[in-house]
């Protein structure tokens, strides 16, 4: 008889379609069973998570760990520790630290650390860049997730690409079929107004704003659309922070571009308002920007034009965040601690479905950069990659308390929510159990990278809803290969 190493009772499982009971049988890692209670294999250990739903793990594509380089600020196991006590399974880690992950070999380092440090499972992006484009063939095949190009300056300074460079890039790259990641703001715009605001001596938090009006990122996803349109290059545009980029990244979907795209908790959640109480705290590039972008917002991730939840988790020290002149605040705080809290009490009040927010935090990402279904879903032969939650628990977001503890400055601190992970695994493994810490799964985490091909499993005590939906996934996912 088939023994599992945890049983996980009467609890609720949700995927992005359904919320229904049943149990979860996990071995080596590996869900081998979805079904009733009775049905479940005998197990070394029985979790009742009675009164708890069941999730994927969220998946953030969108991480700033900050080692190598700026361990002042961030190092991978403070980042991934935050991301388990956040319900996050899996991060994808940018390129911006010192040195950039530039070359195949800065990759092997970055590659090092985290695999000491990392208690959740991760991918680490390439650079896009104007002096490295003869390095992106060697970087997909060292196993990047992705690579990540800046059209708009950003922490690092580092220089925008050309025109001719992206497209360049953008030919290199597609026949591996990974995804680049744009922070698409057009960089000559946003400099020529930044020096026009400050000969003018405006020195005010909304200048941040006024230096990076939304046509920023209206005249860069058209462009960068164009170019993947005509090279086939797989897209996603970061952090979408206004109603007005919402256009091209549909009219680009219409065309048949894969693009895809994602929204951050503070560009839904916040607006101008906040700016007065809250001062250079809020510089986050891109800005947040008025109400109206937000409730447009809100609508786009209904509809599925912005197709995820990520956070830019971008931590940096309270000396380096708050100051007078906002020119000198450094841009960004941390939130993969806090996106799953948050966006779970977008859920109680009605914003969003417990359906909805699967699919964004899980299945849509898992699916763009083809870990779909061994990441983002609940079914048999997937990573047991797990947030159990309770969705009646009541907290306040307490910047003190977060464990990216070398800089935990937040503009949430304080914010009462509704909904809270209690336990996080990992492939099976708790790395978060009774909102603490598991500081022995400290190095567990392991890199991922594309799936090729998954086969489908042998199903056990699994009905045939379910083995009619993983071999439609992987179906989609073979198509995905073949691309």
């Amino acid at each position: 008889m088939t023994h599992a190493d945890l049983v996980i009772i009467n609890g609720q499982v949700v995927s992005h379609e359904a919320t229904q009971p049943a149990a979860i049988a996990i071995r080596d890692g590996k869900i081998i069973a979805v079904g009733d209670e009775a049905s479940m294999p005998p197990a070394k250990e029985v979790l009742d998570a009675k009164g708890l739903h069941l999730l994927p793990g969220a998946i953030d594509v969108h991480v700033h760990f900050r080692e190598p380089g700026y361990t002042h600020k961030e190092t991978w196991e403070s980042g991934t520790a935050a991301a388990a006590m956040g319900g996050v399974t899996t991060v994808f880690d940018m390129p911006n630290t010192h040195p950039p992950t530039a070359t195949p070999d800065a990759f092997e380092d970055k590659l090092a650390l985290a695999k000491q440090q990392a208690y959740v499972d991760f991918g680490i992006y390439g650079l896009m860049a104007e002096d490295n484009v003869d390095q992106l063939e060697a970087l997909a095949e060292s196993g990047v997730i992705g690579f990540k190009c800046f059209m708009g300056n950003t922490f690092g300074n580092l220089p925008s690409p050309s025109t001719g460079a992206m497209l360049e890039a953008f030919e290199r790259v597609a026949p591996y079929g990974l995804r680049t990641s744009l922070h698409a703001e057009t960089a000559s715009i946003m400099a020529w107004r930044y020096e026009r605001l400050r000969k003018a001596g405006r020195n005010d938090a909304l200048a941040h704003v006024a230096a990076r009006p939304d046509v920023v990122a209206v005249e860069a996803v058209s462009r960068a659309a164009i170019l993947a349109e005509w090279t086939g290059a797989r897209i996603h545009v970061l952090h979408v922070s206004s109603a007005a980029e919402l256009r091209p990244m549909r009219e680009a979907k219409q065309r048949g571009v894969d693009i895809t795209s994602e929204t951050c908790p503070h560009y839904l959640m916040m607006d101008t308002h906040d700016y007065a109480s809250l001062g250079s705290l809020m510089r986050v590039n891109p800005p947040i920007r008025e109400a109206k972008d937000s409730e447009a917002l809100w609508e786009a991730l209904r509809d599925g034009t912005v197709d995820m939840i990520a956070t830019d988790h971008a931590p940096h020290t309270p000396e380096e965040q708050y100051k007078e002149v906002i020119w000198e605040a450094d841009c960004g705080f941390p939130g993969v601690e806090t996106q799953m809290p948050l966006m779970l009490t977008a859920v109680s009040e009605g914003r969003i479905t417990l359906q909805d927010y699967v699919r964004i935090s899980a299945v849509a990402p898992a699916k763009a950069w083809g870990l779909y279904p061994r990441k983002g879903a609940l079914m048999v032969g997937a990573d047991a990659d797990i947030a159990i939650v309770d969705l009646e628990r009541r907290d306040v977001i307490d910047q003190q308390t977060l464990h990216s503890h070398r800089a935990r400055a937040t503009p949430f601190h304080g914010w009462a929510v509704t909904g809270m992970p209690v336990h996080t695994l990992v492939r099976g493994r708790f790395v978060m159990r009774d909102r603490a810490l598991q500081t022995a799964a400290k190095g567990t985490g392991m890199s991922v990278k594309r799936v090729q091909q998954m086969t489908l499993p042998t199903l056990v005590n699994s009905d045939k809803t379910l083995a009619a939906e993983m071999a439609k996934a992987n179906v989609q996912q073979g198509e995905l290969a073949s691309c």
